[in-house]
């Protein structure tokens, strides 16, 4: 999402927060963002033709390396498990996805929760920093109303994504 939107200038920060929220809507996996974010990208260099090429050819090299690792490395699961030092890599492996889930929650929530947010450099931190004054109070409305309805009155989550959605919608009205 960072390169996305701040390296390469291919999509404005609501537009990633879009492709992010639809990709949350399905089941599938999150990596399904790369699909949107290559039609988009694409759309916008040479219209719905390359949108439609930039979308299969995002899809095709997002998920044919993925299988192919998984088909090739599934019978080896449990042998590699069994081996102590192959076992930690795995370990530091799932210590680095679980990293870059935790720092694009943390970019996806900033970027939803205020109107500007900031990349600031110090020594080798980067740090993305809100502008206070930004703050998008009917995201916090609708973020403490769905966390009433989940925690409190254990609504199944379809009640809550249509109760936070007609929401949604009376609140853009105000």
């Amino acid at each position: 999402a960072q390169d996305v939107v701040v390296q390469f200038g291919w999509l404005t920060p609501t537009e990633m927060m879009d492709g992010l929220g639809l990709a949350e809507t399905t089941p599938g996996p999150l990596i399904l963002v790369t699909q949107f974010v290559g039609t988009l990208a694409a759309f916008r260099e040479g219209g719905y033709a390359l949108a439609i090429a930039g979308g299969v050819m995002t899809l095709w090299v997002t998920f044919v390396p993925c299988f192919l690792w998984i088909f090739v490395g599934a019978p080896y699961i449990d042998w590699i498990s069994a081996q102590p030092r192959l076992n930690g890599a795995l370990r530091a492996i799932t210590a680095s996805v679980v990293g870059v889930i935790l720092n694009l929650s943390l970019w996806f929530a900033l970027h939803v929760l205020f109107g500007s947010v900031t990349k600031t450099q110090i020594g080798v931190l980067r740090l993305w920093l809100p502008d206070l004054a930004t703050l998008n109070w009917p995201a916090i409305a609708l973020i403490a109303l769905s966390a009433v309805l989940l925690l409190r009155v254990h609504l199944a989550i379809g009640w809550v994504l249509g109760i936070s959605a007609a929401s949604a919608l009376v609140l853009a009205q105000i």
